[in-house]
């Protein structure tokens, strides 16, 4: 059966590797009767972390999509990692989702990847909730774990429930909006609501007094009744909580223990009242101008949807998971790629259980289900009814800092290593591979050196290849640093007709990033415009073999001013041969240089570690750009550094923050080298020149 959108809540689960998010979903599972028993992540059963990788490796490495029905709700639930490697897998599920909860635990309190989740929250003004797991713990602290949060994130943090003790002397939790308790109790059976232990109603009469003085705080009216009434009815606590969440000015704070199955069907009562519906939120569309615009996620208008993440699976195909934007859709519809322009008949609808795929007959706008064996479209894509003026923003996915040369042990396996990788790089679009032509080399990048071994591993356990991998080759430029002019006579005579061409050209440098300005200034004709095409691309092929060391030539303006063509001998490629070799000439007159490409870096680290950073950073060559809090007690760096010094700084970050320290890379621009790493370039690529040269 469908459900109205009114009636759904999109929930991602999100929160530092180890909080207990597989476990908690597992027990809101159980208690909402989906499955008969809690499984737990060791016992490779869970709901959630079904895949062979997961299972091994006892951590979840894949969002997965489960459901569950609450009293009148359906909620979907996305079990997301929290190892940083895999972002990508979180962004989906902050992408499909109107509200997150972030899972903290409740000894460590804030710890890296809640700060820079929480950043992500930020930048997509996320509705959440935090859930403060593993109150049976030693040390457990509740209190200082939300001072820790108001500290960190200059948040309105409101308790909805309190512990019931701590550690061993752990008993249950209070749920302060319903004045009910929650007890420690036999695992294995429901989570059900209590009396409140007399011996706590004085601090829950307290606690919960602070409760609707931060509630009143997510509206205004309710700001004013008040301070008018002095209190608020249960209702109205929930009315504040809920406008709170949806306008990110208040952050609910719920606590229990996973393992114990304890607080989760207060959690669950909270969630399905607060957590705010898809029509309550809304998207963001982009006409066709490329400008964003307000729309509202509403049963009510023509079918669209947008593909959030894609799956290869041996059994069920391609899975394309979707969420409905807008409109019903019905088994076999007929809907318009907006990427492509391609028509698509969806076929069969599912509902996703896990691993496991429920047929359907109708989804919602707000629903999130799976379509499976549509050939042509992927992630990012929005299929919609002819006619539909919009499409929704792609994912915003951080680039790959991680990457590898890779070729295939047998050269047999090559093709069957290709097409495996360019699977997994539409599966994950944090992972991508590209064949660099000017290095020879096929280049695989991922988030990190686990995130890259965990898609290697499935290419050699999985599909039986043999692959080796190496540190990637950096692909350099060529440049000339000042203005020159050469000629050069290409003049052959080997019988009949022979070849001639003259030109005189003079070059300059461009600015950096202008690559190639072709001019001619041909007076009186000395040389045809017919044999202009052959000049240009002899310089351009020129450019691509380069000089110095074998690597392509930049930002060059060439301008051709006189020459000579013979009414019988001259060619298109005579002139192109003579343009090459002018080329070479002036390369040596002007004052060629090597260019390496630097990198834009920004490096997320706790304040401890700056020090240490910023001194690794300056051995590389790095140019500091600057440097703030963000927060959280988390200081970012900007640098400038070339890219040959970076290439395992994955690793390096790893062992200078003890794991916790993560980077963002991008391409910047090329700039020159000299002295004694320009000679180890050019040595290295005439070598590798003249190698390619005995190959061939």
């Amino acid at each position: 059966m469908g459900f109205a959108t009114k009636e759904l809540r999109n929930v991602a689960i999100v929160g530092h590797g180890g909080t207990g998010k597989t476990t908690l979903l597992e027990q809101m599972l159980f208690n909402a009767d989906v499955i008969a028993k809690a499984e737990s992540v060791e016992s490779g059963k869970t709901m959630s972390d079904f895949t062979e990788e997961e299972i091994n490796h006892r951590f979840s490495i894949y969002t997965s999509f489960t459901h569950l029905m609450w009293n009148r709700h359906k909620m979907n639930f996305l079990d997301t990692p929290g190892a940083a490697g895999f972002v990508g897998e979180v962004i989906v599920g902050l992408r499909a989702c109107e509200s997150a909860l972030v899972v903290i635990d409740a000894k460590s309190g804030v710890q890296i990847e809640t700060l820079k989740l929480w950043r992500r929250l930020n930048q997509r003004e996320k509705p959440r909730a935090v859930f403060i797991n593993k109150m049976d713990i030693d040390n457990a602290d509740y209190f200082a774990v939300i001072e820790d949060l108001r500290t960190k994130f200059k948040k309105n943090f409101v308790p909805v429930t309190i512990p019931i003790g701590s550690g061993k002397d752990f008993k249950g939790i209070v749920n302060l909006i319903e004045e009910k308790a929650y007890l420690v109790h036999d695992p294995s059976k429901k989570d059900v609501a209590s009396p409140v232990p007399e011996e706590m109603k004085d601090l829950v009469a307290e606690m919960r007094e602070q409760m609707i003085e931060l509630a009143a705080e997510g509206a205004d009216d309710l700001i004013e009744k008040y301070f008018n009434e002095g209190t608020l009815s249960e209702d109205d606590i929930r009315k504040g909580l809920k406008l709170g969440i949806r306008s990110t000015r208040v952050v609910p704070v719920m606590c229990g223990s996973a393992v114990l199955n304890n607080g989760i069907a207060s959690f669950l009562n909270f969630l399905e009242i607060v957590a705010p519906s898809p029509d309550a939120v809304g998207e963001k569309g982009i006409d066709g101008e490329g400008q964003k615009v307000d729309l509202t996620i509403s049963s009510d208008a023509p079918v669209s949807l947008m593909v959030i993440k894609t799956k290869f699976d041996k059994f069920a195909g391609k899975l394309s998971y979707i969420k409905m934007m807008s409109g019903v859709i019905h088994p076999d519809a007929e809907l318009i790629d907006l990427n492509t322009g391609a028509k698509i008949k969806v076929g069969k609808l599912y509902n996703v259980q896990g691993k496991k795929l429920i047929e359907m007959d109708l989804l919602s706008a707000g629903a999130i289900g799976a379509l499976s064996k549509i050939d042509g479209i992927a992630t990012n894509h929005t299929l919609a009814e002819a006619g539909f003026p919009y499409r929704y923003h792609n994912l915003r996915l951080p680039h790959p800092t991680y990457s590898v040369a890779v070729t295939a042990k047998d050269k047999k396996d090559e093709d069957k290593l290709n097409e495996f990788l360019q699977k997994a790089g539409q599966q994950d679009l944090t992972f991508t591979m590209r064949y660099n032509a000017e290095t020879k080399e096929t280049v695989i990048s991922a988030m990190d050196e686990m995130h890259l071994n965990m898609i290697l591993e499935n290419a050699l356990d999985k599909n039986k290849i043999a692959y080796e991998t190496k540190i990637p080759k950096i692909a350099y430029r060529e440049a000339i640093t000042k203005p020159c002019e050469a000629e050069y006579t290409h003049k052959k005579q080997s019988g009949g007709h022979g070849q001639y061409a003259r030109v005189v050209m003079r070059f300059e440098p461009l600015e950096r990033g202008m690559n190639f300005e072709f001019v001619n200034e041909i007076k009186g004709g000395a040389v045809g415009k017919n044999y202009m095409p052959g000049i240009e691309k002899g310089l351009l092929e020129a450019m691509e073999r380069g000089f110095l060391a074998g690597y392509p030539i930049v930002d060059l303006k060439a301008t051709i001013y006189d020459g000579k063509e013979h009414p019988v001998d001259s060619s298109e490629m005579a002139f192109k041969l003579a343009a090459r070799g002018c080329l070479r000439e002036a390369m040596k007159n002007g004052a060629a240089v090597m260019l390496e490409p630097i990198m834009l870096m920004h490096v997320f680290a706790d304040e401890a570690y700056i020090g240490d950073i910023l001194s690794n950073l300056s051995s590389k060559r790095a140019r500091i750009q600057g440097q703030e809090s963000i927060g959280g007690g988390i200081t970012q760096i900007d640098a400038e550094v070339p890219q040959s010094e970076i290439q395992r700084y994955a690793i390096e970050l790893k062992a200078l923050t003890s794991g916790t320290g993560s980077y963002e890379i991008d391409f910047s621009h090329y700039s020159p080298i000299s002295g004694k790493q320009a000679e180890t370039v050019i040595e290295e690529g005439r070598s590798r020149m003249s190698a390619d040269e005995e190959e061939s």
